[in-house]
């Protein structure tokens, strides 16, 4: 069993079982962006239950802080936190799909599929045609926490099959984004839409106080979806009944 890195930054791991039964792990970058010496810095692994044969599963992965499997193909997805410092605007935060291990998604070199760091993405051996893309670039410091598949039905049509994200929001923005639950609608295996679930943690109305901050969601039996909130400590039940 190969003992695990230990960061400061960005330390904390984010783990789930896949449905071939291994045990997945989020390896955040110890670092806003670099090089790194140690192989398993900004990747995905997975492992045995037992912790043997643990396996590098996705590169290039800056900080995911949530993924999940989607329950038809079995296929993962998973939020990334985008690197800090180049403005307001840039880079995007994402939402990602690795069908298959060994798949590179770019950091530290490449951002939001297309943006070559400026410090680290000069290099001709780095180009970013050879990085996997974003499959839904979610906006610029929104901090994409946990997610999951919805498949319940008691949320209204155009949530179900969808991917729900919280969104923790924005710290060294100007204008502050995110502090939201938003849903990414797939068809044929592809993201092709986004829409707000829930808001209103981020009050434009009162110079942009902030009183709540989302960071997991969770579907549960009845359909309804359980929201965490960690500026408060609770956590939130949305429901939903027709008229």
């Amino acid at each position: 069993v190969k003992e695990l890195p230990q960061y400061l930054l960005h330390g904390w791991r984010y783990i789930g079982f896949g449905p071939d039964g291994k045990l997945y792990l989020a390896m955040g970058a110890a670092c806003n962006v670099c090089h790194h010496e140690d192989e398993l810095n900004g990747t995905i692994v997975r492992m045995n239950p037992d912790g043997s044969d643990m396996e590098i599963y996705a590169r290039g992965v800056r900080n995911s802080v949530g993924f999940d499997w989607d329950p038809a193909t079995g296929e993962l997805w998973f939020t990334d936190n985008g690197r800090d410092l180049l403005g307001n605007d840039l880079p995007s935060d994402e939402l990602n799909h690795a069908p298959v291990a060994g798949l590179d998604f770019g950091f530290p070199t490449c951002h939001s599929g297309s943006i070559p760091d400026p410090e680290l993405g000069s290099d001709e051996n780095y180009t970013c045609n050879e990085k996997v893309p974003p499959a839904w670039m979610l906006g610029p410091h929104v901090a994409p926490l946990g997610m999951r598949f919805y498949n319940g039905s008691m949320l209204p049509e155009e949530y179900q099959g969808s991917i729900i994200i919280a969104e923790h929001g924005s710290w060294n923005r100007d204008a502050p984004i995110g502090y939201r639950v938003a849903a990414i609608s797939l068809q044929n295996n592809t993201a092709v839409g986004q829409q707000i679930l829930a808001e209103g943690w981020l009050d434009s109305s009162a110079n942009d106080t902030v009183w709540g901050r989302p960071v997991d969601v969770l579907p549960i039996e009845d359909g309804s979806l359980l929201v965490s909130d960690d500026l408060n400590g609770v956590i939130y039940r949305i429901s939903y009944a027709q008229d």
